[in-house]
């Protein structure tokens, strides 16, 4: 069987993502002062998954992608009070009016929060069990 075992993204400021990060919830496992490329690295993990997040910074490269053209996501229990925390953290959510674009009992919740650097993460509220992702997002 082959495995998915992580995304790399380069960053602009690593101190600053990986408090960005941290405030998502991701727990730094890992830092590289200098990789075998001369970069500055920093492995990031949410409890209990093994995809991982890994932050690459070299100071002789400027981080610049076209917008919308990668983000990652996040499953949370309960999209309402993750949000609010990240919110009272300094994060801003989009759409500005997350709070009314969930309507009690809608099958489909998502929001999105900005990195420092401009990539985007979304995060949906996790499916129930038995269903797959797809099948909610669909409904």
């Amino acid at each position: 069987m082959i495995h998915f075992l992580h995304t790399r993204i380069r960053v602009s400021d690593l101190d600053n993502t990986i408090a960005f990060y941290e405030k998502l919830g991701f727990e730094v496992t890992r830092r590289t002062d200098k990789s075998p490329a001369g970069n500055q690295l920093a492995f990031l993990e949410l409890e209990g998954n093994s995809h991982f997040l890994e932050l690459c910074y070299s100071p002789d490269f400027k981080v610049e992608f076209p917008e919308d053209l990668m983000h990652t996501a996040v499953g949370v229990p309960d999209i309402m009070e993750y949000c609010d925390k990240l919110e009272k953290d300094g994060i801003e959510i989009w759409p500005e009016d997350w709070r009314e674009a969930f309507p009690s009992g809608a099958k489909s919740k998502m929001a999105f929060v900005t990195d420092p650097d401009g990539y985007e993460v979304e995060i949906l509220e996790r499916t129930p069990k038995g269903k797959s992702e797809d099948s909610v997002l669909e409904s």
